[in-house]
């Protein structure tokens, strides 16, 4: 039997529901941001972020549609970018995909389909498909696994998977499906030549979404495989590996139901951990679960910034002193102008929160995500949408680091209209396509709340009943939410509220009157009741200007403060710094009152914090030098949203000062 008739014989039907999570995602098409942040973004998205990402990838400059198309011997020349530039692609697809189910763009559909037939035709009869290697001589199938061609299938088969659901088009998942079925050949037998070379695992992910698709087990069982084969082989160099960084850097020293410590590229173990919570939600496995929440608490409480970026370091070592690059070094190693943290690295730590949520039903992993996407995700992308940061520092300083050596890579003084890797972009273009659907869960018998923004729900409950939601919010700019049944069942559910855990003091009332529900911080507000339209919902979170210190083994940020607001993390800037004072020289004051002030036609309408700092005066260059009384000038400055800097021209910036206190 040929691939194309095993495909034939898959039975594709509506996702299934995952049997080990406590909560099951909505369809990204339920929930439709209306007004505010969220709707905004989603707005520059549509008109800014996907056209301007279409040009650049489909045109001379980015190139991955011309690597497809001379492979398909439709065009001459030779591949362009990264060996995981089609995996950029395909990510680039699945935007399309999210904003179409949005609009219900006919013109979007269009492309996706002319798209998708030029990758068809650049694949081959038995379903292989990796451009470079196809317009390469003198490389070969699966010879190395430096050439990243897991990491290219998996971004197809989770964007195919996606354009099946949100159009019910069968040309994209098709392609996926006989990439597929050419994977299992491959790598289902036990083969010491193959054993190692399923790093940089997408596929994972992408192979139980297949899984839920088709309801093929084959696929679940290879993501499985692929888990296990981790940490299994000697560590060491061989034909598959020569040529990129082994051990830690790849996730391969320890067997992942072993792993208490997230080591190497951050990007790789997140999409690894990722895939193998996807695992978990379809065969319970405890001793999988039970590494996975050690993986999670040991990045979010000892190798996290106070942004949600993670990946400290470009280069590096591990605790096992394994080479690395791009990851995770020594726990509480957080430094701030050499901080890495790749804007695909934050945007996996949302990812993996977010399956988390679903697998154990708790607020905590739901302010991870929201901390991520209103700070150093966000922060990858410019106001306008049209330029982009790979790396995301704390504390950017001129004239202090070779940029050079890295222009137009990954670490750039400010944001650029194109990045040779361009992993980062259609990344971040995807995960703003799709967190409509991460803004509710659907419970076992209700719904939570896990994100803020205005939107309208409109969903059905896990017993086929309809429920119908409006959200009108400020947020995260204000701290009130109003929450409005319109439609529902008549018998009592269960509607539960996420309370962020710096919404100390927080107040929920229904129908204007105060509750006995109990409002935690870090928790689910629960509310179980008998619902009829025109129920209304008021959520009060007091948001006051917070000061944030790191633990004390930071030693970088020892006696240094950062101002938070809510879920907002801000930084100050030289722009609004007199002119040739120098970020290293800004000190601030402890005991001040910071003002509000929220200004629509000033960065896309943020709320700017206003206050007082000190300027050092005496400094120099000198390494040591004798001080007995610093000299001092006050200045009252503004403090800006982190996710917005650099929109203002060249600048250097910082999240912690040091600190004076009074």
């Amino acid at each position: 039997m040929n691939v194309n008739e095993e495909i034939k014989k898959q039975n594709i039907i509506a996702p299934i529901e995952s049997p080990f999570k406590k909560m099951q995602e909505i369809n990204v098409t339920d929930c439709k941001w209306t007004e505010g942040f969220w709707a905004k973004k989603f707005t520059s998205l549509y008109h800014n972020m996907i056209p301007y990402m279409g040009k650049v990838l489909c045109g001379d400059i980015g190139h991955a549609l011309n690597n497809f198309k001379i492979a398909a011997g439709e065009k001459t020349g030779t591949h362009q970018g990264m060996f995981w530039h089609d995996g950029d692609f395909y990510k680039f697809l699945e935007a399309q995909a999210y904003v179409y189910a949005q609009t219900k763009d006919a013109e979007l559909l269009k492309e996706l389909d002319q798209y998708i037939d030029i990758i068809g035709r650049a694949q081959e009869d038995d379903g292989y498909i990796h451009t470079y290697i196809q317009t390469t001589e003198g490389v070969d199938r699966y010879e190395n696994r430096k050439y990243h061609e897991m990491y290219n299938v998996g971004h197809l088969f989770i964007s195919a998977c996606v354009h099946y659901k949100l159009t019910g088009q069968k040309n994209f998942l098709n392609i996926a499906l006989k990439q597929a079925e050419l994977l299992c050949t491959i790598f289902m037998p036990e083969t010491k030549q193959y054993g190692r070379f399923g790093f940089n695992q997408t596929q994972i992910m992408g192979l139980v979404e297949l899984y839920k698709i088709t309801k093929s087990q084959k696929y679940l069982k290879l993501a499985e495989r692929f888990i296990n084969n981790r940490g299994k082989y000697d560590v060491e160099h061989h034909s598959t590996t020569e040529g990129y960084p082994i051990g830690d850097m790849v996730q391969e020293r320890t067997a992942l139901r072993e792993s208490t410590e997230a080591v190497g590229h951050a990007v790789l173990a997140l999409y690894y951990y990722a895939g193998a919570a996807d695992v978990y939600a379809e065969t319970g496995e405890q001793a999988l679960i039970d590494a996975l929440d050690k993986l999670w608490e040991n990045i979010t409480a000892k190798k996290m910034y106070v942004t949600g970026a993670v990946g400290q370091a470009h280069y590096g070592a591990s605790t096992n002193l394994d080479m690395i690059e791009e990851g995770f070094i020594d726990e509480y190693m957080m430094p701030n102008m050499t901080a890495y943290n790749e804007t695909c690295a934050n945007l996996c730590n949302a990812m993996f929160s977010y399956r988390m949520l679903q697998i154990h039903g708790e607020s905590k992993y739901a302010d991870i995500i929201e901390l991520v996407l209103f700070n150093s995700g966000l922060s990858g992308i410019g106001i306008e949408g049209k330029d982009y940061f790979y790396a995301n520092p704390l504390r950017m300083i001129h004239n202090t680091r070779d940029y050079h050596a890295h222009e137009n890579i990954t670490e750039t003084p400010n944001r650029k209209p194109y990045l040779d890797c361009f992993c980062c972009p259609p990344n971040l273009v995807r995960t703003l396509a799709k967190i409509s659907g991460w803004a509710y869960s659907l419970t076992e018998n209700g719904v939570s709340v896990n994100l803020f923004g205005a939107n309208d729900l409109i969903t059905s409950l896990q017993d086929g009943s309809s429920l119908k939601l409006k959200q009108d919010t400020e947020y995260p700019w204000k701290g009130i939410v109003k929450i409005t049944v319109e439609a529902c069942k008549s018998n009592a559910f269960e509607i539960k509220i996420r309370i962020p855990a710096w919404a100390k003091g927080s107040t929920l009332k229904i129908n204007d009157k105060s509750t006995e529900i109990q409002v935690v911080p870090g928790t689910f507000a629960t509310i179980h009741r008998e619902w009829k339209a025109g129920d209304v919902i008021i959520l009060d979170m007091p948001m006051e200007i917070t000061l944030v210190e790191g633990h004390p083994r930071i030693e970088e940020v020892r006696n240094q403060l950062a101002i938070k607001r809510g879920p907002i993390v801000y930084c100050i800037e030289s722009p609004d710094l007199p002119q040739n004072t120098r970020i290293l020289d800004v000190y601030i004051k402890s005991n001040q009152d910071l003002h509000l002030y929220h200004r629509m036609d000033f960065l896309g309408g943020v709320t700017t914090i206003e206050g007082e700092i000190l300027i050092r005066s005496d400094r120099s260059e000198d390494m040591y030098k004798v001080i007995k009384q610093p000299q001092w000038k006050s200045f009252k400055t503004q403090f800006v949203p982190y996710f917005a800097w650099s929109n203002r021209g060249e600048a250097e910036m910082t999240v912690f000062m040091p600190v004076i206190w009074d």
